[in-house]
């Protein structure tokens, strides 16, 4: 057996080590025959039947979940009956059948590969992953027609069953909660898809965008799933196999002395305090955060809200959410990020799509161009502020001009709830992201008009760099400890303590314990992070001593080579 490695996106930390267990990727499997004309109405029925099975079996698990899981658990399943429901799909393809005489799986992927080439020309990562929610659904339907069971309720020894397929659907993933599988491996998806947060909860290795892990793996061949560093070891040797089940053994040591932390106050050695903080998708997030004992909410994402619904969401049915996540936390920071998408992620806008969605009318830009969209979220802010200690984080800005026309919407906000005798936090705090390199170079101005400072470093290496970071050709050159990344940082960091205003960093780096006493030797005490990775980060913390680590960071920021960064980074860590 020859042994080889897959590389691909890791979403969830840890290793497994196990069989393989292919889930078939029925839209591979579809063949095409001719029917007699007399047939094709047994065919529609055929389809009609299936898209209701699919339906019921989606609306079992919503009945399921319902009783134990949270919100944005049951909107998965929402989404795929909204698409199943779309006539788009059922309507046309049973159109395909009449026309081309032609059995019912052949139509479905004909209709289906329109969608894919529609997708395909939207340069977007978002749009490409509500793509894969398409599939997904069209995947189930033909399960259906081919007589498939559901593969993944059919397995044996699931703690050394590690699931591989093309893509795993929200419907699928949720029901692995009721297993113990070891790991799964996903051809499809990114950090930010429905894949990624489900794997997260179910706190298991997972890796994703793999390209053809699928095609490459054989069923029941033992594989290797390194979490950490998103590889994928095929038919490992014993050699490479003793050395992982060391790792895997040291792995869930660390896992049991990292707990042991979680209630110790996070401080330096030179008993400096260092809030910790955490990034959330969605509400249900939260336990996790309270798990890891975080210090508050640095980063509540808001855009789940607005997403996959033909309508957008009120404003109460948004004070009701921010008002929940307020109160969970009992009075410790939580710092709501206004609207941070584009107009083409808008389905129920009526907008064009940019050629370049990252460089075009998104986040604070389409908030300003849409004021009553941004009045009605900033209203639902505001009153659930009320509740607790609430922070406005206004993402994407790129001019002063943006800023104070961002802070007179706030003002006409509050006014609106003043007329209305609505009670709000008055004083609530307004602070913006860091992300566009014009703002890093000016941060001296901007740190005078804003009440607090978050870097949003994903995007900043992305602008900054001019690298798409989902783009995997490109994936090399995306390079966090970049000369100019470390300048536009550190410009930040020095407006931040000139005028005594908090600096916090948000983006992957502050989630990446290699760079975490590098960072406190900048002068960074706020971090925010996925809540899985807050206690290794706590570690590095409670064994830093800052007034060492200064001359040691002031020394990697004279640094002019990536290469000897990396080195001196590894030295700081020693």
């Amino acid at each position: 057996m020859i042994s080889f490695n897959i590389h691909g996106v890791s979403v969830s930390n840890g290793i497994a080590i196990g069989k393989a267990h292919l889930i078939s990727n029925a839209l591979l499997e579809v063949v095409h025959y001719q029917l007699d004309s007399k047939e094709t109405s047994k065919e529609i029925k055929r389809l009609s039947n299936a898209i209701n099975d699919v339906k019921k079996d989606l609306l079992r698990i919503k009945k399921q979940l319902q009783k134990n899981s949270s919100e944005e658990f049951i909107a998965f399943i929402d989404t795929h009956l909204m698409i199943l429901a779309d006539k788009n799909l059922s309507e046309k393809t049973k159109k395909i059948i009449g026309k081309d005489n032609c059995n019912a799986e052949w139509a479905l992927k004909k209709q289906v590969d329109f969608f894919i080439n529609k997708f395909e020309q939207i340069e977007d990562e978002y749009i490409k992953e509500r793509k894969n929610d398409v599939i997904q659904v069209v995947e189930r339907i033909l399960k259906v027609l081919l007589g498939h069971p559901n593969q993944a309720n059919q397995i044996n020894n699931e703690s050394s069953t590690i699931l591989v397929a093309h893509d795993i659907s929200p419907a699928d993933a949720l029901q692995f909660k009721k297993h113990q599988y070891a790991a799964f491996l996903t051809d499809m998806g990114g950090s930010t898809s429905h894949t990624a947060i489900l794997a997260r909860s179910l706190n298991i290795p997972s890796i994703v965008a793999l390209q053809n892990a699928r095609d490459l793996i054989k069923n029941n061949e033992k594989i290797i799933v390194d979490g950490d560093q998103g590889i994928v070891i095929v038919n490992p040797s014993e050699d490479i196999l003793e050395e992982y089940q060391n790792r895997k053994n040291l792995w869930k040591i660390e896992q049991k002395k990292l707990a042991k932390i979680k209630n110790i106050q996070c401080k330096t050695l030179n008993n400096e305090k260092i809030e910790l903080l955490a990034n959330i998708e969605v509400p249900s997030d939260i336990e996790s955060v309270k798990d890891n004992k975080a210090s508050g909410i640095g980063l509540f994402r808001t855009e789940f809200l607005f997403m996959n619904r033909k309508e957008l969401p009120n404003e109460n049915e948004q004070f009701e959410i921010y008002k929940s996540v307020v109160k969970a936390m009992k009075n410790k920071t939580v710092v709501i990020r206004t609207l941070d998408s584009g107009a083409d992620k808008l389905t129920s806008a009526d907008t064009s799509i940019s050629s370049n969605p990252a460089l075009g009318l998104r986040a604070i830009r389409l908030c300003l161009s849409e004021p009553q969209l941004f009045n009605i979220q900033l209203k639902a802010i505001l009153r659930a502020s009320k509740f607790g200690k609430i922070k406005i984080l206004i993402p994407m800005l790129s001019s002063l001009s943006e800023l104070r026309q961002t802070k007179l919407l706030i003002e006409r906000a509050k006014n609106s709830l003043d007329n209305k005798k609505i009670l709000y936090d008055k004083k609530i705090k307004v602070g913006g992201m860091i992300e566009v390199p014009a703002v890093a170079i000016n941060a001296d101005m901007f740190a005078q008009e804003l009440d607090f400072i978050s870097i949003g470093t994903n995007d900043l290496i992305q602008y900054t760099l001019a690298i798409d970071r989902t783009d995997d050709r490109l994936s090399h050159l995306y390079n966090s400890l970049h000369p100019a990344i470390l300048k536009l940082i550190n410009l930040t960091i020095i407006a931040g303590k000139k005028y005594n205003k908090e600096v916090s960093i948000c983006g992957e780096m502050a989630g990446d314990s290699k760079l975490t006493k590098f960072l406190l030797g900048m002068g960074l005490k706020h971090f925010s992070m996925h809540p899985s990775r807050i206690l290794t980060v706590k570690k590095q913390v409670l064994n830093s001593n800052i007034q060492k680590l200064k001359p040691l960071s002031a020394k990697i920021l004279k640094t002019k080579e990536s290469n000897n960064i990396e080195t001196l980074i590894q030295k700081i860590n020693q």
